[in-house]
């Protein structure tokens, strides 16, 4: 099943860090933002991505291009000729990538339009190329199978924007930086597609997906939720961008980690809600 990642983002409330990249190349740690997202597929097993690129993407072009060199230990051989040999024993990622050229300016409806040559009439996922989280992707696929519907969003809670502290009278027990909100749903991305999620795409480079695509399939019936109850934060700050490579560096990288009972909360929530709104 091919994955779908939209990754023409420019980052421009990233200053400093994104003037040189386009925004799914920033890098947590050592790694850019995007292969991050590509790792939570993989450890599901959904290694065939299909990359939307637009803003400088050349840049992720050539990242993938040499990712063996620029991830392996790399030995050359002047003596006969240049020979080139990677030599580290760590094999590359078990990956099929199409990098598809979906123009500078469109918009995100378009980019997934102008992808469906790549994936013809089969079921798809879909996400933005900014965003990470602990997701389960096998519960959400099996989530979407369960309710027949076009479409499957996951709901997240967005992250606080202030410290969240816990106190005993005066006396602070707890801080945390930046929990997740108690605040409304907000659409986290890791989106599953069927092949009718083509219809409601316009044929032009205006069509936002987030739009009357949704807008429409939420109107007619055809549009579920995943509660997803972990851990995810979107890329879209410096503060956000400093905290995501805090998290990495401390060895914290939560979008890492499957917490059992955020998992099992969130199965449970969606089990009954599709119980509910399909019978």
């Amino acid at each position: 099943m091919k994955v779908v990642i939209l990754c023409g983002g420019k980052g421009t409330r990233i200053r400093g860090i994104s003037d040189e990249l386009p925004k799914p190349m920033i890098p947590i740690g050592e790694y850019p933002i995007v292969k991050h997202i590509m790792d939570i597929y993989s450890r599901h097993n959904y290694n065939d991505f299909i990359l939307c690129l637009g803003y400088k993407g050349w840049k992720i072009k050539e990242y993938f291009l040499n990712y063996r060199t620029k991830t392996m230990d790399v030995a050359m051989d002047f003596t006969n000729g240049q020979k080139v040999k990677c030599i580290n024993s760590k094999e590359p990622p078990p990956w099929k990538i199409t990098l598809a050229e979906t123009g500078l300016e469109s918009m995100t409806g378009y980019r997934i339009k102008l992808v469906q040559k790549y994936i013809g009439n089969e079921r798809f996922m879909l996400t933005y190329g900014d965003g990470v989280g602990n997701i389960n992707i096998t519960a959400l696929m099996e989530f979407h199978k369960s309710h027949g519907k076009l479409a499957t969003i996951t709901s997240v809670r967005p992250p606080s924007r202030f410290g969240e502290l816990v106190v005993n009278g005066n006396i602070v027990s707890s801080f945390e930086e930046k929990s997740q909100s108690l605040g409304g749903l907000i659409n986290g991305g890791f989106f599953v597609c069927e092949p009718g999620v083509f219809e409601y795409l316009a044929d032009n480079e205006s069509c936002t997906f987030e739009c009357d695509p949704l807008v429409d399939l939420a109107r007619d019936g055809e549009l579920m939720t995943f509660f997803h109850n972990g851990f995810w934060m979107p890329m879209d700050t410096y503060r956000e961008y400093k905290m995501l490579n805090d998290m990495w560096n401390r060895g914290n990288a939560r979008w890492c980690q499957k917490p059992l009972r955020e998992q099992l909360l969130s199965m449970r929530r969606n089990m009954l809600n599709t119980a509910t709104a399909v019978h």
